[in-house]
């Protein structure tokens, strides 16, 4: 598959949908599966900071029916490791200080990991203040980033960078009542060279775009798309005419 540092070394962006287990239903699933084959998305995500039925698996055999996008598990503990999609985030929870997210869930998942097959993306993870608690800031038991703060953003994805980590993550969380700022994007792809994956509260082609041209390589919509079906064929749309843009420059 095509990977991020690819596409951030030919200035291309990606569009990857997020699925949680939890709360896609099989219907919905085939059906926006098959409205992808109109409007196509770069990656699948699988999983989400609190899965209860650990349905992985049935949710990644239902996409290889569908489709050959490239399969992303996005785990929220080392239990939803399944070696059946493509790679897996290995997320480190940079912007908080609690030891089990940076590195002790990191121990336990490594033996599984190592013998999983799947392709392990370092990933430094910052949870951003997006105007309501998220799930992740409640389990994990950290603060998010302030979100007009972007300057603690960048010194934090700087020294995530420094510690080896091959992608940062900014996510304003599931149901954000604001995304992550333009601003604090464009400061952290200012100190960083990783690719930067942008997700939350991204509701519309216009924000997409401002991320984008913020210096987002990858953005990542969930919620936004379950609630309105709609907003597929538009962030497919802008991702596309936003890349042939770059060609043609």
């Amino acid at each position: 598959m095509t990977t991020l540092r690819e596409y951030r070394l030919s200035g291309q962006k990606a569009f990857a949908v997020l699925l949680d287990p939890d709360k896609i239903e099989q219907n919905a699933l085939s059906e926006l599966l098959a409205r992808t084959a109109t409007y196509p998305v770069d990656f699948f995500l699988v999983g989400g900071s609190l899965v209860t039925d650990y349905s992985h698996k049935e949710v990644i055999t239902a996409i290889r029916r569908q489709s050959t996008t490239p399969i992303v598990l996005f785990p929220g503990n080392p239990l939803h490791i399944e070696s059946s999609a493509d790679a897996i985030f290995f997320l480190s929870l940079i912007s908080g200080r609690n030891p089990d997210f940076l590195i002790g869930q990191h121990v336990i998942a490594a033996p599984l990991l190592k013998k999983s097959g799947l392709e392990i993306l370092p990933t430094g993870y910052m949870v951003v203040d997006s105007g309501t608690q998220t799930t992740v800031s409640y389990i994990s038991g950290t603060m998010p980033l302030p979100h007009d703060k972007p300057g603690v953003a960048a010194c934090t994805a700087m020294a995530g960078e420094m510690l080896g980590l091959q992608l940062m993550y900014l996510d304003a969380g599931s149901g954000a009542r604001k995304p992550v700022s333009p601003d604090m994007i464009a400061a952290v792809r200012s100190v960083v060279d990783v690719p930067i994956i942008v997700g939350g509260g991204i509701n519309s082609g216009e924000k997409a775009y401002q991320a984008m041209k913020a210096g987002a390589d990858l953005i990542v919509v969930g919620n936004g798309i379950e609630q309105d079906p709609d907003l597929l064929p538009q962030l497919s749309t802008v991702v596309r005419e936003f890349n042939q843009s770059v060609v043609q420059a």
